[in-house]
């Protein structure tokens, strides 16, 4: 696959050995997933007083993250970085994290009247640039190993019963969904892309009618034993943000859970995939500009997160109503203009920073 050299949304990196031709099928299915972040970044806070919005909310937290990160390390490299790499690294997720997380602070010094910046805690949504930058710079000592996916499953569940293993730096993230990212490096590793492109309609609606039954299967179970998710905080491990003697789990066999989680994410994960268009769509070419909307969505919606609006007097038409502001915010945040305008901070090009890298030298020795 290729992409436009100024255009390149998480996890884009070409992949080490496959044809470079762009498959609209991965651009459709960052476009969606992006969408899922930004519908539940939208209706969060909805849940506490609404047990369909909670409902509607542990769906889309089951899954939406995990294939967002699958599809981020479809396009990751497990080969030894070259300089190329490493600059593309600094660019593409370094210095938009910097950049970003001084503006929260200078934001949150205008509300909150503190100023203080602090580069280990991500602010909101930052964590997950964080995590990229950590998957991409491990993921080729990962690739040594006989069982790298299998690995990344026992770390993921084994970082969850260590207290010192927190949010700072987003390490508690990093390594819970490690799996995911794993997964979509082993996935573009086979021939499965090839196969789903290649089956007959009527193959893929049968495929498409069990992926229906998965999240209706999904849907039920979480309207219907809402109360019960509450009670246990079932949240809490969606997220993969905390240990889980945080959330209250000190048992052996909280881990468990983990593993339950991270099963059911992975189901969901390919539902989707399946229900994704395989064809070119009016949002095929947004799919390159998820960067852009996974920076700027989290702005619009600040708000309606600390204003309270939505809290206050919770009306029914309020989910619907969120749901179709986060669909329309995702587009206009992909259209040109807004890149246009904000290109200089999503994707700034610091050549007063980076030296130029000469052909056929490897900057990865020393003194190159």
């Amino acid at each position: 696959m290729t992409t436009p050299p100024r255009s390149r949304p998480p996890g884009s990196a070409a992949p080490d050995t496959v044809s470079k031709e762009r498959l609209p099928l991965w651009d459709n299915a960052r476009y969606l997933a992006i969408t899922l972040v930004v519908v539940g970044h939208a209706i969060l806070r909805l849940i506490s007083a609404s047990d369909t919005s909670y409902s509607v909310y542990l769906v889309i937290y089951a899954f939406h993250v995990p294939v967002f990160v699958l599809v981020s390390g479809y396009f990751a490299k497990a080969s030894p970085p070259g300089a190329k790499q490493l600059k593309r690294l600094v660019r593409d997720l370094v210095l938009p994290y910097l950049i970003f997380e001084t503006i929260w602070t200078l934001v949150r010094w205008a509300v909150v009247g503190t100023l203080n910046l602090d580069l280990a805690q991500p602010s909101w949504t930052l964590w997950f640039i964080l995590s990229l930058i950590a998957w991409r710079v491990g993921l080729p000592y990962l690739a040594q190993l006989r069982y790298p996916l299998l690995t990344s499953v026992i770390v993921s569940v084994w970082a969850g019963y260590f207290g010192a293993i927190t949010s700072e730096f987003a390490v508690s993230r990093t390594l819970g969904l490690l799996p995911f990212f794993v997964l979509g490096w082993r996935l573009r590793g086979s021939d499965l892309t090839r196969r789903w492109l290649s089956w007959s309609p009527a193959t893929v609606t049968w495929w498409r009618a069990g992926a229906v039954a998965a999240f209706a299967a999904v849907a039920v179970v979480a309207f219907l034993g809402i109360d019960f998710w509450r009670e246990i905080g079932i949240r809490g491990f969606l997220l993969f943000d905390e240990p889980y003697p945080a959330m209250g789990y000190d048992d052996w066999w909280a881990g468990g859970i983990r593993l339950a989680v991270i099963a059911v994410a992975v189901i969901l994960s390919f539902a989707f995939l399946v229900l994704v268009p395989r064809r070119r769509t009016v949002f095929t070419d947004l799919g390159q500009a998820t960067l852009y909307i996974y920076l700027l969505h989290t702005f619009v919606l600040y708000p309606f997160r600390e204003s309270g609006i939505l809290e206050s007097d919770p009306q029914l038409w309020y989910l619907p109503a969120m749901i179709l502001f986060a669909i329309v915010v995702t587009f206009l945040l992909a259209s040109r203009p807004i890149r246009q305008v904000f290109r200089p901070l999503v994707e700034p090009n610091p050549r007063w920073l980076l030296r130029r890298v000469s052909p056929g030298v490897d900057a990865r020795a020393p003194g190159s």
